[in-house]
């Protein structure tokens, strides 16, 4: 799944929110959008036909119920989906050495990745072959 830049400006607003929100609700937040606020539905239904978003209840406001929403992945998985999506796919190797190499990695995101891999490694050595 690839968003378009109007999109992702949404899905940013959901993120960093962590809470269900309404269309009144995201126009508020969107500050920087490049996007205008009629085109908010367009871009919901969009984000839902993706599925990079769900309905998660109304909410009443004033007199009549609006839907809120949610995002269905994190900002991380999004990326990480996006990477492997086009035709031209990285090794996953080479990929993680191209991250590793970047300067603002600290000793703490190493040590917690060092620990996903373990986990990893465990869960596939468990599996029966």
């Amino acid at each position: 799944m690839e968003l378009t830049k109007s999109e992702m400006e949404i899905m940013d607003v959901l993120w960093e929110a962590g809470k269900p929100l309404s269309r009144s609700d995201l126009l508020e937040r969107s500050e920087e959008k490049t996007w205008k606020d009629s085109s908010v539905h367009i871009l919901l239904n969009g984000l839902l036909q993706k599925n990079a978003i769900q309905e998660a209840g109304l909410v009443k406001r004033s007199k009549t119920y609006g839907r809120v929403f949610v995002p269905t992945l994190t900002r991380e998985e999004y990326f990480a989906s996006t990477i492997f999506c086009h035709r031209h796919k990285p090794e996953i190797v080479g990929l993680f050495e191209a991250l590793l190499r970047r300067e603002d990695i600290t000793l703490q995101d190493l040590e917690a990745i060092h620990n996903l891999v373990q986990k990893k490694m465990q869960s596939l050595s468990a599996e029966p072959q």
